[in-house]
């Protein structure tokens, strides 16, 4: 494909569309990942993405619009799942693998109920960006302004929360409701992201800017916009490399995202070398 065409591609409304969710859906992963990542809550991305496999596998059976049904179903296993880890007799990962296993097995059941395999469904495990419509896309902004005001307006109380939860609770910080806060803004990523990503790989949009960002950045803020930055920049390569090459956008995107791990690592591990 030639540059020109490149630039025309660029020019269409559909992919005008993919490009302003994409952004926004990435740095709302990228924020949300760096706490779940330093709390070691990072899987609970893909707990909750296979959570919106089976509220996507009933949308289909129901024939309810994916979204409004999702969104419910997915906060409410979040808040449980934050509950769980919270009793000390359920580690969070076991709370996880419960909700995780559990709603995979009856996303198997109910698509098994009908002949094949459903296309929307199909799309949403693998991710389907440049097929969004204009009202996915306001909603999709919507709910990514909700989420980045409200990171923005607890900024300090959740980084308390995160660093040191003890000194939280003692400076009169009510922890548990922003435990929820956190679950609450993790599942309205994932509803998010599940369009872009897929419910198979939205996971990867949490992790790897948080984990690439936390080898570069010496503080909270900086690892912050690192992650943002680093987002950001491997959701418009995985893009344009999925328009170019014509592959899925999400695995182009956990690609671009892997590659730049290693690299990172690579020039972490020299610079110790040379250090020593």
């Amino acid at each position: 494909m030639e540059l020109k065409e490149i630039f025309q591609m660029l020019s269409y409304p559909f992919v005008i569309r993919a490009f302003i969710v994409g952004i926004l859906v990435s740095l709302c992963a990228a924020l949300l990942g760096v706490i779940l990542v330093l709390k070691r809550y990072s899987l609970i991305g893909h707990g909750l993405a296979d959570v919106g496999f089976a509220s996507l596998a009933i949308a289909s059976v129901l024939g309810i619009s994916s979204i409004y049904i999702s969104m419910p179903i997915i906060t409410v296993c979040s808040f449980f799942i934050m509950y769980l880890s919270q009793n000390k007799k359920i580690h969070g990962d076991v709370a996880i693998g419960i909700f995780s296993t559990g709603a995979l097995a009856l996303g198997v059941l109910i698509t098994s109920m009908k002949k094949g395999f459903n296309a929307d469904i199909y799309s949403y495990m693998f991710g389907s960006i440049l097929a969004i419509n204009q009202s996915d896309v306001i909603l999709s902004v919507f709910l990514s302004l909700v989420v980045l005001v409200l990171f923005s307006i607890c900024y300090n109380r959740l980084f308390l929360v995160t660093v040191d939860e003890s000194f939280a609770r003692a400076s009169g910080i009510n922890v548990n409701l922003y435990q929820f806060l956190i679950s609450f803004l993790t599942a309205l990523t994932v509803v998010l992201g599940m369009r872009m990503m897929g419910t198979l790989l939205i996971s990867s949009l949490v992790i790897f800017p948080a984990v690439i960002a936390k080898k570069i950045a010496n503080s909270f803020k900086n690892l912050i916009l690192l992650s943002a930055i680093i987002s950001s920049l491997c959701f418009i390569l995985g893009i344009w490399f999925s328009i170019v090459w014509g592959i899925p956008t999400g695995a182009s995107i956990v690609v671009i995202n892997i590659l730049l791990l290693l690299l990172v690592s690579a020039f972490e591990y020299i610079f110790k070398i040379v250090k020593v």
